[in-house]
């Protein structure tokens, strides 16, 4: 007998993955995929969205045609910051602009001075001044730079939800692709901006994430979800589980930190500092922070590497001692050795003394001390002031880092720091979504020891 399964695609930047869950959400295929990026029409890096298009329906026939899988329900998962236009036939009109794409900032400018300057329009929109990351801003800057395009837009659509509407010919719009950094969503009154309507922005209306439509494939009928953004995505099993009050530590070339429990409102303060809201499954704010952690992390190593000689990835043979920790902090007490002095600086120095370390694992423990004050820094500006949070869960590369685990597990002894392994914790929680399943998911969880 055939295996029933729900497929998710789950686009990323660099890779794209066809993963198959069955009903116990247990992953039993994953097929990995990398697409050369192309140029767009101004000659800047894109993904090759024919190419992806092309990929999703090839792949999709295959599988209904599965001789070992029932195929029964499909969603997708994506990046953000990332808009479809479609004509008044559905016909797409752009390639897909790469979030990094530049942005004359009289765009920006112009919104922001007619809806209450930038700090309050920020603050409203939970959406740090980012250029084209506010994927918002990217319909203005298309009526700027190509306003024939422009004036052909019937309908605008987030990544996610164009690809379910690749296959279902449903227009739709959700809330944690709205919610993510965008511009759109005003987080004060829980709708839409009032910005859109006074710009003719052609936005859908927002439906729940768990949405579904029957579509009938090769002659066999399934349940297409609408699609979810991947950051929204990585926290809902955290959500179907009982979790208690948590913050989620996502770590990897970003490091994010998500509060879910955290009803403040975000300060003109807090997203000058780099925090934004995204939206969870449940429709509600998730006040997260960033910080350039595993970027600083490989600048600074590299650095270290140079200096003592010593191996790529030598640094995973470091072992965690505390006594070398705490007396590091004694003699660098109210100073800085990697990164620039100043509260809530992310630089690094230009030039490092190497000289003021007798070995790799001296460097190596205080360049973590640096990164772990970094990183608490970015944690606190996600705690409430009454702070009821129990867990802290930390996900990603640096969940495998000892100093990182102690650095965490003793700034917050009143709470209980977990590492949680998670295999593609995205795709996870678009599948979950769908699947109407309300146990509880298996988190990986290990408690971590000081």
């Amino acid at each position: 007998m055939k295996e029933k399964v729900i497929a998710i695609y789950d686009i990323g930047k660099t890779n794209k993955k066809i993963i198959l869950f069955n009903e116990d959400l247990k992953i039993v295929s994953e097929i990995e995929q990398k697409f050369p990026l192309i140029q767009d029409d101004d000659g800047f890096e894109c993904d090759d969205i024919e190419h992806i298009e092309h990929w999703v329906k090839e792949s999709l026939t295959r599988l209904v045609h599965s001789e070992k899988y029932d195929l029964k329900t499909v969603n997708f998962t994506t990046y953000g910051a990332t808009l479809v236009y479609l004509d008044e036939n559905g016909k797409r009109l752009t390639p897909v602009y790469n979030y990094l794409k530049p942005i004359d900032e009289k765009i920006p400018e112009r919104l922001y001075k007619r809806f209450g300057g930038r700090d309050e329009f920020c603050r409203r929109t939970a959406s740090p001044a980012l250029g084209m990351l506010n994927s918002g801003l990217q319909p203005l800057w298309l009526k700027s730079a190509k306003p024939v395009v422009f004036s052909k837009i019937k309908h605008i659509l987030h990544f996610p939800q164009y690809l379910s509407y690749t296959i279902t010919g449903k227009i739709y719009a959700e809330h944690t692709s709205i919610g993510c950094h965008t511009a759109f969503w005003d987080f004060d009154n829980m709708d839409y901006h009032p910005w859109i309507k006074v710009f003719g922005l052609k936005l859908p209306d927002a439906v729940p994430v768990e949405t579904v439509n029957e579509v009938v494939i090769e002659g066999k009928k399934l349940q297409i979800g609408i699609g979810i953004h991947d950051s929204s995505a990585s926290l809902a099993p955290y959500f179907s589980s009982s979790a208690g009050k948590f913050l989620l530590i996502s770590t990897g070339t970003w490091c994010i930190n998500m509060n879910p429990f955290n009803t403040e409102k975000l300060t003109a303060d807090q997203l000058d500092k780099d925090c934004l809201c995204y939206m969870s499954i449940t429709r509600q704010p998730v006040k997260s922070s960033r910080l350039f952690l595993g970027n600083l992390h490989e600048t600074a190593l590299k650095r270290i590497y140079d200096h003592f000689g010593k191996f790529e990835d030598y640094y995973k043979k470091v072992k965690a001692d505390n006594q070398l920790s705490a007396s590091l902090k004694s003699k660098f007490s109210g100073r800085k050795v990697f990164f620039q002095t100043g509260s809530y600086s992310r630089n690094l120095k230009d030039y490092i003394d190497m000289y003021e370390f007798t070995s790799f694992e001296e460097a190596y423990h205080q360049l973590m001390n640096e990164l772990g004050d970094l990183t608490l820094e970015a944690i606190n500006l996600v705690l409430p002031e009454i702070d009821e949070t129990e867990n802290i869960y930390i996900t990603g590369g640096f969940s495998k880092n000892e100093l990182f685990l102690n650095l965490i597990s003793k700034a917050f002894p009143l709470k209980t720091v977990y590492t949680s392994e998670i295999a593609n914790g995205s795709a996870l929680g678009a599948a979950l979504v769908v699947s109407g399943s309300k146990s509880s998911m298996n988190l990986g969880l290990t408690r971590c020891k000081v």
